[in-house]
């Protein structure tokens, strides 16, 4: 009988309800409208969009990413022991390579994210009118970083500056490379009217006035806007404190991150789960197992890369004024020379399973006894030690280019030699013509930023990567073609899924 009358109740209590309070939101489960409460509902936002910079398959700043970016150089090869990886290596790879679509992935789930930020931020209970623009325009900021990352790397791509409302909106056409650019452009201007030069110290790493400047004008060189490029990219000489590390080498290493040559530094620490290819989740770790791969096998590592020879020769074509070689070489390799070390062994330690000269030294943990571990051994494989995605001495350097390529020659000299004054090299002659200072400035780019995914981008926009990659002892060199393989092409599972989607030219 109790259980009849309990029954009975219930059946009383729905009939006497609306339809409107029977739909209850899920506790347990976050959607739009139960998120966006909180400033650190933002802040988490933020921070997982960040996040995907350094993610272990498609960030451009993690392990695959590095990869990925340095490895189609004249400077760079990548082994054949994930075919992925090697395939990009030696201009071999399909459409349907694993790699080049967690980029094209990561990428568009980043912009997706900045999105949901820039429209929802604004809606966010007690935010100051001043909170609500930083955070737009930190939102912005990655937005545009990740458009710069799929011009340089897809060319042409969808662009997609809101969160998708109905099924019609999740298939997106492709636009033209240019207005990849200028959508790129656009978010860079807007996040340097709105961030600040700086933050508090708990929060360095966030992209500052300053970094947006950079990429604006770094944007601008790279679409061949010189004048526009060198305006802007003065505008950081002064007034915002960057200087030239005086010793190179420290650029590289994990004690020196965030330093004043930082102009955006990716955040990573050996810290948090233990498992560097987990996902985003609890068990993934907060560093990166780059240096780890790069490492020779005598210390742990997987010695998956090596630098060429051509590399190794570019840097001994010029001694310092004390007629040494250039201190930058030994900050970024270790060969065969008295007194060589790496991890706390002499180079005879090592074997050279590459045939090349070298084996890469700058980024690495050379300092340990090996990289079995990162800086704290709070997980295996993982390194603290930040990516420094864009540097003052790349600042200087395309302000030089934009002088020289406008004609202004003797007015690029002063930014050059800030270069060659740290690396101890001599004066440049006088009275230089376009084309010999831009030789200078080609050259000192190869050598100052090895291995920081810019050689392959620098050589296309100069028009020189046929030229130059023929010109070298890279394997697989004979596979390149261009136009073809100047461009990656859209990933296959992109084509198969979104009946708008059409294949980049050549491919």
């Amino acid at each position: 009988m109790k259980k009849a009358i309990v029954f009975l109740s219930i059946i009383t209590l729905f009939s006497n309800c609306k339809e409107s309070d029977l739909e209850l939101d899920n506790p347990n489960q976050i959607t739009t409208v139960t998120y966006w409460k909180t400033e650190n509902d933002v802040l988490s936002s933020l921070a997982a969009t960040y996040g995907l910079l350094r993610d272990v398959n498609g960030g451009f700043w993690g392990v695959r990413g590095i990869e990925l970016a340095n490895g189609r150089g004249d400077d760079f090869f990548i082994r054949n022991d994930v075919a992925n990886l090697y395939q990009l290596s030696t201009f071999t790879n399909t459409p349907d390579n694993g790699v080049l679509n967690d980029l094209w992935n990561t990428s568009y789930r980043a912009i997706f994210r900045a999105n949901q930020i820039i429209e929802n931020a604004p809606t966010v209970p007690g935010l100051s009118d001043q909170a609500k623009t930083g955070y737009i325009a930190e939102a912005k900021f990655l937005r545009g970083l990740n458009y710069f990352i799929l011009a340089i790397n897809f060319g042409d791509g969808p662009i997609i500056t809101k969160t998708p409302q109905s099924k019609d909106d999740y298939f997106a056409v492709k636009s033209p490379e240019a207005d990849v650019w200028k959508q790129a452009i656009q978010d860079f201007t807007d996040a340097a009217a709105g961030l600040p030069q700086s933050y508090p110290a708990q929060w360095v790493g966030r992209a500052t006035k300053g970094a947006a400047i950079a990429y604006l004008g770094k944007s601008q060189l790279y679409t061949k806007n010189y004048t526009a490029a060198e305006a802007t990219l003065k505008q950081l000489t002064s007034g915002y404190g960057y200087q030239l590390m005086p010793n190179y080498g420290d650029n590289f290493l994990a004690s020196k991150d965030n330093n004043q040559e930082s102009v955006f530094e990716i955040q990573l620490a050996d810290v948090g789960g233990t498992n560097p290819w987990a996902g985003e989740n609890a068990a993934q770790a907060i560093g990166v197992t780059t240096a780890q791969e790069f490492a020779p096998s005598e210390v742990a590592g997987w010695f998956e890369v090596s630098f060429t020879d051509k590399l190794f020769k570019e840097f001994q074509k010029e001694k310092t004024v004390s007629n040494e070689l250039d201190p930058r070489m030994y900050a970024t390799m270790v060969w065969d020379y008295p007194g060589a070390v790496l991890y706390n062994k002499p180079f005879s330690s090592f074997k050279l399973v590459f045939g090349y000269s070298t084996i890469i030294k700058k980024y690495q943990n050379y300092n340990q006894d090996g990289e079995l571990t990162g800086a704290s051994g709070a997980s295996d494989y993982t390194s603290s030690n930040n990516e420094r995605a864009l540097r003052y001495a790349d600042v200087l350097l395309m302000i030089a280019e934009a002088m020289t390529m406008q004609g202004k020659v003797p007015d690029a000299y002063p930014f050059v030699k800030q270069i060659r004054d740290r690396a101890h090299l001599a004066d440049l002659p006088a009275g230089y013509s376009q084309d010999q200072m831009m030789a200078e400035i080609r050259h000192q780019r190869m050598i100052e930023f090895a291995r920081e995914n810019q050689r392959f981008y620098d050589l296309k926009r100069w028009g020189l990567l046929k030229q130059e990659i023929d010109n070298s002892d890279k394997v697989g060199k004979q596979f390149f073609a261009s136009p073809k393989f100047d461009y990656f092409p859209v990933p296959q599972s992109e084509i198969n899924s979104n009946p708008k989607m059409v294949q980049n030219p050549n491919w």
